[in-house]
């Protein structure tokens, strides 16, 4: 259940080690101090009294942040993620507990995770589920006084819905994640959340009651008391309206009750696609929430529409609006998506003008920790100093890499290089081994690459837009640039398409047959089963990160954050988080900013500027040597970029914004409701976010909410 080799899983390593070299490791003379440092840091990171949070926390916020969020990527023995939302949440969480900030994540244990990949021989995508091995994942099942397992339950139509619990310690931080995979449960229930993403539209709404209604109602039985509440996407937004429901049966007026919730909650849009945001028929919601709605104190209609949006099929019920209306605070995260959003969502704010959406720009950032390689850590304390690492949102910190001497940072990349290329050989062996190569599959997997070649990296999603074929587009001219006898070019691809996108798996295909074809002269290599694991050897260990989305449809992207953080600058797209990243200096910028043409032709121009920049600025920076072997030129941009780009999209300096501009009006907001016996006066919270069209609030709600777009 992981994407690298079973001896990666710590688990897995104490389990396997016997009586005898346990005891040993006892009396190792030098083992058992290292043991004891480790344990010793350990507890100071675990201190209540230790972080940032502690000393630059405002009134009122001991109350957690409860983060709702479909999927969490912490770690490779827990595969209950399946791309970039999920790592960018894992990410979150572990700048959390870094800084101390009090957190409780809510989300789903999926039995099955997300798919294994596997390449056919014809380069098709196949997939396959194996059964997460509970006795060797990092969780804990949550148990009750009497040491039974503490079951939750959902009423659904006709019949209860039993829930159980397990707890993933992050750190400072648990997760709580829930699965239905029990006894009590009919076969099809079992299978609810048995995998991310997986089954109907029926499936998916369920998942989403599940997570919104039953996450609040698993915060309250833990006697859990959050200050925020964070919707990470909208499959989270019904647990506005469960805390809704709270308050109306607590005796609160609906429109109060709706305003009381706003003004502590937070919603997190991640899609600038409208049909990436889930929308559900009236009469499938009208099929689980019947029975609940009347609970709210409302009729069909005016539940309906508190989520109506127009769809392109028609009325439906759009889960990110319903968190627009029931969220005092809303956030994109990239200035380029916030723009995106402002205009895609605009007409919920209709006395607001065009653009002026109430949607803030929190740019996302990564977990410095969890993706700087060892090698680069050692240099950064060696000449960064050995606090470097608590420090790395400090801008002026990075300016000590302009003293760290060429050969010594070219050495150290080189290291990252070869280190990458015994990963490609391994997996290829393994391949091998296991009977499943045969000699164009061995081409493909990356056996015939140089450590000491030009490497460009490519590694996401397999989505159309996010355009992976696009350095293909004029075959004859990649095949000259990569079999380049003197300054030849290798590129590694490595991602999933979804299960149910045939054009993405189409790409897929494509690509790796092109990996496969002698042409390319074992110069285009795919990474089967994509994941945390080999996610980190790619960041680490390619040149230059490459990055081809269809603007404006990259909401972010934090692959490329990774990447720099290592002193691995970007070519990329001016979309999502390098339209503010790229300065001139620190990589290079495919394709103009400005609006152009669309589909073919847009794809054209941006294959044949990404060709231009590829044989007159990348390949000559990277190949030009002085006669200490070194490439000098290469060497400023990789500190530029490490300078520029690691402490402005860092997920410290994000978590700190999200504190500062996200979670501090809410914890103000409780201050005051214990300040007015808990009926909060949220008027000036309201009015910082704006109450969108639709929403049943204020004076508006008496008639229901009015036309929503």
């Amino acid at each position: 259940m992981q994407d690298g080799p079973r001896a990666l899983h710590p688990l897995r390593i104490l389990a396997a080690l016997d009586e005898a070299k346990l005891k040993a490791l006892e009396s190792d003379a030098d083992f058992m101090p290292r043991l004891e440092r480790l344990l010793a840091a350990f507890d100071r990171a675990m201190s209540p009294q230790e972080g940032w949070f502690t000393q630059h926390a405002p009134k009122h916020a001991a109350l957690p942040v409860a983060y709702f969020s479909a999927e969490f990527g912490v770690h490779q023995t827990l595969p209950v993620y399946s791309g970039g939302l999920g790592v960018l949440a894992g990410d979150i969480v572990k700048e959390a507990s870094d800084l101390g900030l009090p957190l409780v994540g809510v989300g789903f244990m999926y039995p099955q995770g997300y798919f294994k990949q596997r390449i056919a021989p014809d380069g098709r995508q196949e997939e396959s589920y194996q059964r997460l091995e509970r006795d060797f994942a990092p969780a804990e099942t949550l148990r009750d006084a009497q040491g039974r397992p503490l079951l939750l339950t959902l009423q659904l139509p006709g019949h209860l819905l039993h829930v159980q619990v397990s707890r993933v310690e992050v750190g400072r931080v648990t997760l709580l994640l829930m699965d239905t995979d029990l006894e009590q449960n009919s076969p099809w229930e079992r299978e609810l959340t048995a995998r991310l993403y997986g089954g109907d539209q029926e499936t998916r709404l369920l998942q989403e009651i599940l997570l919104g209604i039953g996450g609040a109602r698993l915060v309250r039985a833990l006697g859990i008391r959050p200050g925020v509440w964070h919707a990470n996407e909208g499959h989270a937004a019904f647990m506005m309206v469960e805390r809704v429901r709270e308050k109306v049966e607590a005796g609160m007026p609906f429109p109060q009750a709706v305003e009381a919730v706003r003004a502590a909650s937070v919603f997190t849009t991640h899609t600038p696609v409208p049909a990436g945001h889930d929308a559900f028929p009236f009469g499938l919601v009208e099929k689980y929430l019947a029975a609940y709605w009347p609970t709210l104190g409302l009729d069909r209609d005016r539940f309906l529409a508190l989520g109506a949006h127009q769809e392109p099929y028609g009325q439906a019920f759009n889960m990110s609006v319903l968190a627009f209306r029931l969220c005092g605070r809303h956030s994109a995260v990239s200035r380029r998506h916030a723009e995106v959003s402002r205009r895609m969502w605009g007409a919920l704010w209709p006395d607001r003008a065009p653009g002026d959406a109430p949607i803030v720009a929190v740019t996302n950032g990564v977990h410095v920790p969890s993706w700087i390689a060892p090698e680069m850590d050692a240099l950064f304390q060696r000449h960064l100093g050995d606090d470097w690492a608590a420090r790395h949102d400090d801008p002026a910190l990075w300016k000590k890499v302009e003293a760290i001497p060429d050969a010594e940072l070219w050495e150290t990349h080189l290291a990252l290089k070869r280190r990458l290329h015994r990963f490609l050989l391994a997996r290829s062996r393994r391949r091998l081994l296991d009977g499943r190569s045969s000699p164009p599959q061995v081409l493909a997997s990356g056996a015939l690459f140089d450590p000491e070649t030009l490497t460009l990296g490519f590694a996401r999603r397999f989505a159309t837009y996010k355009r992976a074929s696009l350095v293909f587009r004029d075959p004859a001219r990649l095949r000259a640039i990569v079999c380049d006898p003197r300054r030849p070019v290798q590129i590694v691809f490595a991602g999933k398409a979804h299960p149910a996108d045939e054009p993405g798996k189409q790409v897929l295909q494509d690509i790796y047959r092109a990996a496969e074809d002698r042409g390319f002269a074992g110069r285009i290599a795919f990474v089967e089963e994509y994941g945390l694991h080999a996610a980190q050897h790619l960041v680490q260990g390619v040149d230059v990160w490459l990055n081809t989305p269809r603007p404006p449809l990259e909401a972010s992207g934090t692959s490329g954050q990774k990447a720099a953080l290592n002193g691995v600058p970007s070519l990329s797209v001016l979309d999502g988080w390098w339209a503010e990243g790229f300065d001139g200096s620190n990589g290079w910028a495919i394709g103009s900013p400005e609006p152009g043409p669309d589909g073919d032709e847009r794809d054209a121009a941006d294959a044949a500027d990404l060709y231009r920049l590829l044989e007159s600025e990348v390949v000559p920076a990277y190949y030009e040597r002085n006669g200490d072997g070194l490439p000098h030129r290469w060497l400023a941009i990789m500190r530029a970029a490490l300078a520029t780009l690691t402490p402005r999209f860092s997920a410290r300096r994000m978590v700190k914004e999200y504190i500062d501009v996200l979670y501090r009006p809410g914890w103000e907001a409780v201050g005051a409701a214990r300040s007015a016996a808990d009926i909060p006066d949220v008027a000036s919270a309201a009015a910082r976010g704006g109450a969108p069209q639709g929403q049943a609030a204020g004076e508006r709600a008496k008639d229901g909410p009015r036309g929503a777009a």
